[in-house]
This record gives C-alpha cells, sequence and structure tokens, in this order.
C-alpha cells in the first residue's frame, strides 16, 4: 500500500537576539538564555526565553541568576510532555527557589537573605500560539505594538520612600514562592522585549520603540544599541536586554508527536497465520469501528502482544489516525501495574500500528456477566484497582475520559488493568490545539453531566465514571437512568435525581449509597476532591457520614410522606362528621 500523502504544516519559528553587559559594575549579576529546540520538543514543551537579575547587596546572587536560568531551561524540557506549560515551569521554578533558599540557609548569610542566593527572575515560553509568562522581581516585559510598548509584568517592589525601595518578591528569599503567570496569544510578527532594570530606568519607552524600530531586521544589533543607548543614558547597572519576534506560528496543531509514524503507510488486512512486519498473527481479539485488534507473537522474542490497526473507514481522517498515534504515545508514558503497556520492538516499523502487551483474561463487563450478583469486597478491589490506574494518569496531567467496564481488563487473578486511551485528554496537548478540547469522546452511558455541556474533562470526571461503574456493579442498573446524556443545559442538569443504590440491592451499607451519591454528583465541585477519598470511603466511611441522621420520610419517599398525610387528613375530616 502506498504511503500517505503528507502536507507540511507551519510551525512555530522565532528569531531573537540579546545582550548583557556588566555596564559600571565590576561584575555582570544578569543572566539569561533561550533554547530553540528542534522537533519533537518544538512542538511538545515550545521554545525558552529566560533572565534573571542578582542583587546589588549580594555577592553570590550572580551564581544564582544563572544557576536559576540553567535549572529552568534544562529542568523545563525534562517535565513529563503531558504537563501544561504552567504546570511544568511553576514546578521546576518552585524546586530551584527551594534550591536557592537552602544554599542561603547553609551559608555565611543564613541570617541575612538579602546577601545570599537571591535574584529576580522572568522567563517566556513560546508553545503552539500562545506565550506563557512567569514572572517574580522587578524585570519588565513589554509587547511592541503599532502604538509603543505594552507592559506585560509589574514590578515586585515595595517602596519605602520617594527614592528606596526593596524587592519584596524573588527567587529564594523565602521558602514559599509566589509566582504572577501570564498566558498571551501570539501571532506572526508580534514581538517582545524583556529587560533588566538597568535598561528601562534609564531609557523611556519612546526611545525604546525608536531603537527596536531603528534595527527591525537585526535584533542582536537592536539589543545592543538598548544596552549603549541606557549605558551613555547614566545607567549603573548590569545591562540585559532580550528581543523575541514571532516569524511563524503553527495552525493549531501539535506537530510532530509521533516521531514521523504518521507518515508510514496502513497496514494490509490482517489475517490469522500470517506473518506481518516481525509477527505472526494468531486470532483477531476484537473489532470496532475505531479500530481492529489482534493477538499477535513477536518472532524475534516469542512474546505474545495486542496488535491494533486503525479501521478501514478512519483511515483519511486526520483526526482519528492522530487520536489512534496517541494510544501507544500516552501508553509509553504512564507506569502503573493497573495501565496496559506499550510493547516496545527493536526494529523499526514499516506500518502505522501499534502494539502493547497482551492481557490473558476477560474484559469487566463479561465478568460482570459471568458474576451478576458480586460481593461487596470484590467490587471495592476492582475499584480500588481502577483508580490507582486512573491516579497514573491524572499526576501527568491526562484524564482517561471513558472508563468503563469495556475498558477494564481482569485476569485470572482478579488483577484490573485500564486499556484502550483513544478518548484520553492530554492537558498539555490540549493546550496546543484551541477549539478541540471539549469534544465528548466517552461513552454517553458512564460520561460525567459537565462533558455534555462542552466543558473539558477533568480528574472529578473520571471519578464520575469509575463511581457509575461501581454502582453498576453493585445494582446492574444507572445512577441517573438514561437521563444524564439528555441533559444539555446546568439547569437540567440540577433536576437529575438520584437513584439510591439501596432501592436496588437492599444488602448494601447505607452509608455505602450516600459515598456513591457523592461521586456522582451532577456539580463536579460537589464530589470528592480526589480519588483516593472516594476509594477510602468506599471501605470505611468518614464520620460525617456515619453521624449523618437518616433522612425524613418526606426526602426518602415524597409520594409516600404525602399518602400519610392524606390518611390523616381524611380521618380527622370523618372524626368530624361522625361528631
Amino acid at each position: 500500500m502506498a504511503a500517505k500523502e503528507t502536507t507540511v504544516k507551519a510551525r512555530l519559528r522565532v528569531a531573537l537576539g540579546q545582550c548583557s553587559e556588566e555596564g559600571r559594575k565590576p561584575i555582570n549579576q544578569d543572566f539569561h538564555g533561550a533554547y530553540l529546540p528542534d522537533e519533537p520538543q518544538l512542538s511538545n514543551k515550545g521554545i525558552v526565553v529566560a533572565l534573571a537579575d542578582g542583587i546589588s547587596t549580594s555577592t553570590v546572587s550572580q551564581v544564582a541568576s544563572a544557576a536559576a536560568v540553567r535549572s529552568f531551561i534544562e529542568d523545563y524540557y525534562c517535565t513529563a510532555e503531558s504537563w501544561t506549560v504552567k504546570t511544568a515551569a511553576q514546578r521546576v521554578l518552585t524546586a530551584t527557589n527551594s534550591w536557592l533558599h537552602a544554599q542561603t540557609r547553609r551559608s555565611e548569610y543564613r541570617w541575612d537573605k538579602d546577601r545570599g542566593y537571591v535574584c529576580t527572575f522572568t522567563g517566556m515560553v513560546f508553545k503552539s500560539r500562545t506565550l506563557h509568562v512567569f514572572h517574580v522581581g522587578d524585570a519588565r516585559l513589554y509587547r511592541a505594538t503599532g502604538d509603543g510598548l505594552e507592559p506585560l509584568t509589574r514590578e515586585h517592589r515595595t517602596w519605602v520612600a520617594s527614592d528606596r525601595s526593596y524587592l519584596s518578591r524573588a527567587l529564594g528569599v523565602s521558602e514559599q514562592l509566589e509566582i504572577d503567570y501570564l498566558a498571551v496569544p501570539i501571532t506572526a510578527g508580534d514581538r517582545f522585549l524583556l529587560m533588566t532594570d538597568g535598561i528601562y530606568e534609564y531609557l523611556s519607552e519612546a526611545r525604546m520603540s525608536a531603537i527596536l524600530a531603528e534595527h527591525e531586521n537585526d535584533l542582536d544589533a537592536a539589543a545592543r544599541a538598548l544596552v549603549e543607548a541606557a549605558y551613555e543614558s547614566g545607567s549603573d547597572d548590569n545591562l540585559t536586554v532580550q528581543v523575541v519576534r514571532v516569524e511563524e506560528v503553527p495552525l493549531g496543531h501539535a506537530g510532530e508527536l509521533h516521531g514521523g509514524d504518521s507518515a508510514l503507510p496502513f497496514p494490509p488486512q490482517l489475517e490469522p497465520r500470517m506473518c506481518f512486519d516481525g509477527y505472526r498473527i494468531v486470532r483477531q481479539v476484537h473489532a470496532s469501528q475505531r479500530s481492529h485488534a489482534f493477538l499477535a507473537v513477536d518472532l524475534d522474542t516469542t512474546e505474545r502482544v495486542l496488535l491494533k490497526t486503525l479501521a478501514t473507514e478512519l483511515r483519511e481522517d486526520p483526526a482519528h489516525v492522530e487520536r489512534f498515534l496517541m494510544e501507544e504515545w500516552i501508553a509509553r508514558r504512564i507506569d502503573s501495574p493497573h495501565v496496559v503497556k506499550a510493547y516496545r520492538a527493536e526494529r523499526r516499523r514499516r506500518y502505522l500500528y501499534s502494539v502493547t502487551e497482551y492481557i490473558e483474561g476477560c474484559t469487566l463487563a463479561q465478568w460482570q456477566r459471568d458474576n451478576p450478583a458480586p460481593e461487596l469486597e470484590a467490587v471495592r478491589t476492582i475499584v480500588e484497582q481502577v483508580a490507582r490506574g486512573l491516579r497514573a494518569f491524572h499526576r501527568l496531567e491526562m484524564v482517561h475520559q471513558d472508563v468503563r467496564p469495556e475498558n477494564v481488563m481482569i485476569d485470572d487473578t482478579g488483577h484490573a488493568t485500564l486499556i484502550d486511551f483513544g478518548s484520553v485528554r492530554v492537558v498539555g496537548i490540549a493546550e496546543s490545539r484551541p477549539g478541540q478540547d471539549g469534544d465528548l469522546l466517552g461513552t454517553a452511558a458512564y460520561t460525567a453531566p459537565e462533558c455534555f455541556l462542552g466543558e473539558p474533562a477533568t480528574p472529578r470526571s473520571d471519578q464520575f465514571s469509575l463511581a457509575v461503574m461501581a454502582y453498576r456493579l453493585l445494582t446492574g442498573a444507572l445512577p441517573y437512568g438514561t437521563q444524564v446524556a439528555k441533559t444539555r443545559t446546568r439547569a437540567a442538569q440540577h433536576r437529575l435525581a438520584y437513584h439510591s443504590a439501596l432501592a436496588v440491592n437492599r444488602d448494601l451499607p447505607p452509608w455505602l449509597d450516600e459515598v456513591l451519591k457523592k461521586a456522582l454528583h451532577p456539580q463536579p465541585e460537589r464530589r470528592f476532591e480526589a480519588l483516593s477519598e472516594f476509594t477510602h470511603e468506599l471501605r470505611k466511611p468518614s464520620a460525617m457520614f456515619l453521624k449523618k441522621s437518616r433522612p425524613p420520610l418526606l426526602e426518602r419517599d415524597p409520594v409516600l410522606f404525602w399518602k400519610g398525610v392524606s390518611a390523616v387528613l381524611l380521618g380527622i375530616v370523618l372524626f368530624l362528621l361522625l361528631e
């Protein structure tokens, strides 16, 4: 089969100019850096530009500045590809702040923090069509517009007199760090100017705009001209400038996430006993509208694997091809005994397909058919295992979005494993694809109500799906029947009526029904804060549930309540008539 035709998509591209001088000071305590990666890091993580400024009262703050910029650039690219820019950058900065603060605590400056390992920091991350800004201190970031310069940051400086001030925020000052964060949409032609106070305190915005316009085609020359102009204007501080111009932005795609796999041809029709790309096909395991799965044997290692191909009718749809490729990309990044693992063969692939470990067993849906009235302990054990798998997703800022019995495998030992990542939402990639974050991808009967309103799924959405699965294992029914998928407004969702599990299975402890009801609340903020809290209370209810009094008859059975009231009133009327 011939290779698929590919189109060249626009990629993120910037031009950069930088200059840094010690000026009239004996040493340069500023430090700056940038990293413009190739694919796949360009699409996965973006471009980083960073600037740190040491404080004049410290003789070691240049060490802090260098450490802050270097660690931000190096460590940011080591964070999980599935994390958002905000999560990754803030965790790196928090770790850097802790390290700098610890260095001061271990040094001779532990009682005088202004002389310790302290610096300001401003970092820019250009990813897809957004600039992410992280700011602590008094550097300044401008966006050049047709009307001049627009400041995007504010100085964290407290003034105690007209000529005296001190930094109110900086890296390394305290164990706690508060970071200003800003997300700015970008387009081709946008220009950004990042500088220390040695520049902007001595040059007007009009002067800086004029210099920028004069050297429009040479950003390094523009940066040097700004430094020289500030020096000539009497600046007595270090002088550092970074100028960035956005040359090209992607068209809403994440880019080359799959190392060129998307350019591979689709495989031929697979049949039992057929040898294919180093595998021997044993039999077809599953077929759906989205994909076909086969049990296969690796001819090199004799290991049994699950080989999956995209359904023929979806091969011309780029969105389905991309999501199919994402499944294995996700599996390679999650390490949990309760999540199916990707299989890595030594040889290079010649076709587009995915391979995972083969799990001997049955789906939870089949297990439920074989065990129509399972013991409560068995259900708890399965739910806890699936929750551990989901937490592995959530730690990497991923949401499964399709938790249901058909996507859970149970082996002969009762071990549960999550499979099928075709609906997984990767938050770090979703932020690169505006307009695609509210797609409804899960199975309607298990999907959380907020997803039907177009809201992006969150870990609490997975909690709802897991609770539906637990409810169905215990009762054989759905907690809201089929009404959830029909309620497409918030007002309609507020009218959803929970069907008590006790009405179907009276052997359940009453408090367990309350736990399920909370996890299944139509409003995500009313559910448990964490999956671990939900699974813990399935075994050991909180004091709140144990102390909760039984609801009045009016709440438990309104019809019976009003029948009783009517009977009492009828009795009173008859008594009065007989009198």
